[in-house]
């Protein structure tokens, strides 16, 4: 058993990690920590873990072999700095400050791409948890990346629930807003674009083309559907280009190609990434599906625990999904 203790206890992210952690063999959680809610129960927040823990708030940790940081963007520096963790503490970030900037005094945080970076992560003592939008468009492109395919201008049109804007609410998140309505927000310049590009060089796409992002709020509160296209340029055939990427993801526990075509419902809730492929006039069409607060944040930040500890990848997230 491990201990866990999760610093920002409050959010979304920390709600979906508990559920995971509550229910994963090797686990004790602890500590969750709030600057807010100290002394109060855990399911007076997440009301749905009544029964399922006693779990209380504090304002700090005890002896955790692992702390996750679900803090909001910018405070993991701020917590790191403050407080001394105990020898030996690995720490796993799920916000943004390490993805890009993975040194931060004498630790080196590791990309926590899974299906990439296996192997850095089963050795690393930080790992900075990737994006969700993030995770969704590189596991749609690696194998494209891993061959240098990516040779023109890359399209994608995404759209996220409102979970992904996180707990706080305001003018765009709240349901009066959200509710049968559909926008879009940071057109070409949203903060995921490093990590992808950066992620999509270190796998072999040494001359990356331009990518055209746009992503948009949905009016429901979980997943992200990416639909992404590029020119094709043959290089491979059409059935050896669909069978190389079944292949990439051999070995992935969560990573699969669908013959058919998907739809988001089928990984709400659980840590999949399902992948279609189809070719038209020239051009090579993805469509990639998650769940923006499992595969995309909590899930994968478990599966990084897994991998750090030398438990089976995928213990703890063999999660039920949601058909209807």
């Amino acid at each position: 058993m491990i201990n866990v203790s999760i610093a920002g206890g409050t959010g979304y992210t920390a709600g979906e990690l508990l559920r995971i952690l509550l229910h994963h063999p090797e686990v004790n959680i602890e500590s969750v920590i709030s600057t807010t809610s100290v002394g109060m129960s855990v399911s007076d927040i997440h009301r749905d873990l009544i029964g399922e823990t006693d779990l209380v708030y504090s304002d700090t940790f005890k002896n955790p072999d692992v702390i996750f940081l679900c803090l909001g963007h910018g405070l993991s520096r701020e917590f790191l700095e403050k407080n001394e963790l105990p020898a030996g503490c690995k720490v796993i970030d799920l916000g943004n400050d390490f993805r890009n900037q993975p040194e931060f005094g004498n630790r080196k945080f590791v990309f926590g791409l899974c299906e990439q970076n296996r192997e850095e992560i089963r050795k690393a003592d930080n790992v900075a948890n990737p994006g969700c939008f993030a995770t969704t468009i590189m596991l749609a492109l690696l194998p494209l990346a891993s061959k240098n395919l990516l040779t023109e201008d890359i399209h994608i049109h995404a759209i996220t629930g409102s979970t992904g804007a996180g707990k706080k609410p305001g003018e765009t998140t709240h349901f009066s807003y959200r509710d049968n309505n559909i926008s879009v927000y940071k057109p070409f310049t949203h903060q995921h674009l490093e990590e992808i590009s950066n992620t999509l060089i270190s796998a072999g796409n040494s001359n990356l083309p331009q990518i055209n992002f746009v992503p948009m709020r949905g009016d429901f509160t979980r997943g992200i559907f990416a639909s992404l296209y590029t020119k094709w340029n043959g290089t491979i055939t059409d059935d050896e280009a669909i069978a190389y990427f079944k292949d990439y993801y051999a070995d992935s526990p969560f990573v699969f190609v669908s013959d058919k075509p998907i739809s988001l419902k089928e990984v709400v809730n659980t840590n999949k990434c399902l992948l279609h492929i189809e070719f038209h006039n020239g051009y090579i069409h993805i469509t990639s599906i998650s769940d923006n607060l499992v595969k995309g944040a909590s899930g994968q930040a478990v599966q990084n625990m897994n991998l750090m500890f030398g438990f089976d990848e995928s213990l703890g997230l063999k999660l039920k999904g949601s058909a209807f």
